[in-house]
């Protein structure tokens, strides 16, 4: 290398550097990041600055490069980068930039609306756009209020989830979440919701060695709910295929089949909460076809299309539709960017590339070897459990494998936050450290990523993992 060559590489990092510095500087002064602990950026502290992605990897202000481990947050299916997307959306920007679909209609919205009717299970076949997946949510239970209303069960208000469930921040969604650190600062929320068991078979108090048993348990927690609360004021139940908050819930076998017939016995909704598990995240392009079961509603969002541009849905059965289809009726409710133009042309070509780059069928060619890498773990004693399924996992770390001993208060602060964390991010590895429960490290890579980056997240992982219970 020349002196030339290596005064230029020199002044090439100081440049990247000083950018780094001054794009934090002017972060910590004027963006309010999305729920982050805006205390925890000191003066001494950069704000990490992603500036460029490409694939599977994301880059910095200063030029590092990180395997996107979490798809930016469970959302980009194919990659970053994708200059076809950009593209579709170019070409829409063109034609039409923008239109509501209050009243009017679009093409694209029309293309898509029928494009989610094809894939969607059942008879959902009615398609409500919204422009993210709390918006989804909350359109859900504002629509299956509004059902009940017009059928004349004037009293079904109250909506069920489990704990430690997340469905959004917007008031109504955030009702429904389940995890109180979120809601306890903007109580009191909506009245009317009711919490019930999750799916965690790890830490179950009943039935840990059978999972039949356990699924059984599980539904018939929520018929005990429905009854408990009177069954005709019950609008309808929230769950996502696998839970997200908490570290990726499996359902246990026959879980959702048992609990469709609660909801059909008992007259309530059904709503699949598929903002992360639908499009292929579980290797099917919907959470209950996974796991075979059909709902009333679906919201949906993310994956939709990849994170490109912002959009979610709601997908309505037939039924649930049917009473707003006649006379002056009208669900009262609405987004002004909702089914956006250029969202939905960049969503229709993402459902392209993962239909023609068989996207889905990479997901379940690898989930066995991606579940395998993660057991492999388990010789490391700080780990406990793995689940999840597709390319979604989760891995709960125990201070004792044998008694399960948790993590709590300042030394899940330590572990996460002061080591894992850090370390993770400091080797290249982007994924989600989480502590809504006992504490997780979350997985959910593009649905792109190959054998060996599967290979690089478990090395990595054990890297960290190893010895840390003697570092905290």
């Amino acid at each position: 290398m020349t002196l030339h060559e290596i005064i230029s590489d020199g002044l090439s990092v100081v440049n990247a550097e000083h950018e780094s510095h001054t794009l934090s500087e002017r972060a910590r002064r004027h963006l309010w990041m999305q729920v982050s602990r805006m205390g925890s950026y000191s003066e001494s502290s950069e704000i990490p600055v992603i500036v460029r992605g490409e694939g599977v990897y994301v880059f910095d202000a200063r030029g590092n490069r990180y395997f996107d481990g979490l798809s930016g947050l469970f959302t980009n299916q194919i990659g970053h980068g994708r200059h076809d997307i950009a593209q579709a959306a170019a070409t829409q920007i063109d034609e039409m930039a923008y239109f509501p679909l209050w009243t009017y209609a679009h093409p694209r919205a029309i293309e898509l609306a029928e494009r989610l009717a094809n894939l969607a299970p059942g008879d959902l076949n009615r398609v409500f756009f919204t422009t993210g997946g709390g918006d989804a949510v909350e359109s859900a239970w504002k629509l299956a209020r509004q059902y009940h209303r017009l059928r004349g069960d004037t009293d079904r208000y109250k909506v069920i989830s489990r704990d430690i469930a997340y469905h959004g921040t917007t008031m109504g969604a955030l009702t429904i979440t389940s995890i109180e650190s979120y809601r306890t600062p903007f109580e009191p929320l909506v009245p009317g919701a009711v919490k019930v068991p999750n799916t965690n078979q790890y830490r179950t108090p009943v039935f840990a060695n059978d999972a039949d048993a356990f699924g059984m348990w599980s539904a018939m927690q929520i018929e005990e709910a429905i009854l408990r609360e009177g069954a005709e004021t019950v609008a309808a139940v929230f769950l996502e295929p696998v839970q997200n908050a908490g570290g990726c819930f499996t359902p246990p076998p026959g879980y959702f089949q048992e609990v469709r017939k609660i909801c059909d016995r008992h007259g309530v909704l059904l709503v699949s909460d598929e903002v992360i598990c639908a499009f292929g995240r579980l290797g099917t392009w919907f959470g209950g076809q996974k796991y075979d079961y059909v709902p009333d509603i679906i919201t949906c969002a993310k994956g939709l299309t990849s994170g490109y541009a912002p959009l979610g849905a709601m997908i309505v059965s037939d039924r649930i539709a049917e009473p707003f289809m006649h006379g002056d009726t009208s669900f009262v409710h609405g987004f002004t960017f909702a089914g956006h133009p250029v969202s939905c042309a960049v969503a229709l070509k993402n459902l392209d590339i993962m239909r023609d780059e068989k996207v889905l069928e990479n997901v379940r060619a690898n989930e066995q070897y991606f579940h395998d890498g993660l057991e492999s773990l388990k010789d490391l004693p700080i780990v406990g459990d793995i689940r999840g399924t597709g390319y979604f996992w989760g891995i709960e770390l125990v201070k004792d494998q044998g008694t399960k001993a948790s993590f709590e208060g300042d030394e899940a602060e330590r572990l996460l936050r002061g080591q894992i964390s850090p370390e993770l991010f400091r080797r290249g590895l982007i994924c989600r450290s989480d502590d809504r429960g006992d504490p997780v490290v979350q997985l959910a890579p593009p649905l792109i990523s190959t054998r060996e980056d599967i290979d690089f997240m478990v090395g990595t992982l054990r890297e960290v993992f190893d010895g840390a219970l003697e570092r905290i």
